[in-house]
């Protein structure tokens, strides 16, 4: 689903935010990317939303090459791929059904799949009773199950999430984590970015750690590895 080959990320400034790696994952890992702040993890990040291109190396995301590819096919790309923020990056003047149906209007399903779609998957994240919402009456829990909602509803086969924990308190993380769980045991890949070394530590999934831009640790049943 995503391979990695010698790949290499240096800004304008000289900053080495990734040196060389090498990384395959692949249908159905669950995959922790893990490391202090600074040390590539967001670079990594950006590079398979192509909102940055590497300076050298080969870069495949879900079968397309990502290095090569043309600037219209980018938004392509990006639609096969679910993407969770720490910041959850809702409309704030859409209802919750609405914010979950504009991931459909953008690739123009039909309004019936696209009815049966939402209501399918804010029945996975538990907020179906709560459709005619808006962001601002929910809990941020509540907020980051709608962007999950939102990720997953077009059926994606990678689901990329970047600290999706990162604003919420133990309780509510864990309840997010059920549901990447979730979805990850239906056989979607999920790639995830965290500071959250009891979730990892917990969960033990494959772990990737980054250092100063290089892969120190790539472990199938890993833990953080890092002190909280």
């Amino acid at each position: 689903m995503i391979h990695m080959k010698n790949i290499s990320k240096v800004y304008e400034n000289g900053a080495v935010a990734l040196d060389h790696v090498d990384v395959d994952i692949e249908k159905g890992d669950f995959v922790f990317i893990v490391g202090a702040s600074g040390a590539g993890k967001s670079t990594f990040i950006k590079l398979l939303l192509r909102e940055e291109l590497p300076t050298e190396g080969e870069l495949f995301v879900g079968g397309k090459d990502v290095v090569h590819m043309d600037r219209a096919d980018v938004p392509y790309l990006r639609r096969g791929l679910g993407v969770i923020f720490q910041d959850y990056r809702l409309l704030p003047d859409k209802t919750i059904f609405e914010n979950v149906a504009f991931a459909m209007q953008v690739i123009e399903a039909p309004r019936r799949i696209m009815q049966r779609s939402v209501n399918s998957v804010l029945d996975v994240v538990g907020l179906r009773d709560k459709y005619r919402c808006f962001p601002s009456q929910l809990s941020g829990g509540e907020q980051q199950r709608v962007a999950i909602a939102r990720a997953i509803v077009n059926a994606p086969n990678i689901v990329i999430a970047d600290e999706p924990t990162g604003n919420l308190d133990p309780e509510t993380s864990w309840d997010i984590m059920d549901i990447f769980r979730r979805i990850n045991a239906a056989g979607t890949t999920i790639v995830m970015a965290t500071h959250d070394k009891n979730i990892v530590d917990t969960m033990q999934k494959r772990v990737i750690a980054i250092e100063n831009g290089r892969i120190v640790r790539d472990e199938a049943r890993g833990g953080y590895g890092y002190e909280a």
